[in-house]
């Protein structure tokens, strides 16, 4: 089969080997975007709640990855992705007695999102003060998930000194 690959045009081979590659990359590309997607995420069923509370948010035209992985760089990005994969696979294979009811981030997925909420919102965040807790999340634990986050106060403005008052929080 090698005799066979070496009697064949070079130039045939060089174009082979580039559309193979683009091949490669499309696919991988897509790959890794659906494996970012809402979509997927909530093919799981102990996600269908969150999906559907993520759904109805102010943050649901980004990928659940926007938020819940790192993106210093890729390497760490998809470290975390793949342990973060391998257990939900586990849980959702294996260990489905042990999945709680009420599913909360880890404490390195929650250190994540605080930076991920940071590095998004960084231009309002210097508005305010938001020394008063220790995450983001502290106040804000339902954006973008959460049953009725948005409540009859949701579209009003803030009073005056209300925020500066509470230091951020609610």
């Amino acid at each position: 089969m090698i005799k066979k690959l070496l009697k064949i045009d070079k130039k045939l081979l060089v174009v082979i080997a580039l559309l193979g590659g683009v091949f490669l990359s499309l696919v991988t590309v897509k790959t890794m975007a659906y494996t970012d997607s809402p979509g997927f995420c909530q093919n799981c069923h102990t996600m269908q709640s969150v999906y559907t509370s993520f759904m109805d948010s102010t943050h649901a035209k980004l990928s659940c990855n926007d938020c819940h992985l790192p993106h210093e760089n890729i390497a760490k990005k998809l470290f975390f992705k793949g342990r973060a994969g391998m257990t939900h696979v586990y849980y959702n294979s294996l260990g489905t007695e042990d999945i709680p009811d009420v599913i909360h981030a880890t404490d390195r997925t929650m250190k994540v999102i605080n930076e991920n909420c940071i590095s998004c919102h960084k231009s309002t965040i210097t508005n305010v003060s938001h020394d008063a807790k220790d995450s983001c999340v502290s106040c804000h634990k339902t954006v973008p998930h959460g049953k009725g986050f948005k409540d009859d106060y949701y579209k009003e403005p803030a009073k005056s000194g209300e925020l500066l008052e509470k230091r951020g929080g609610f």
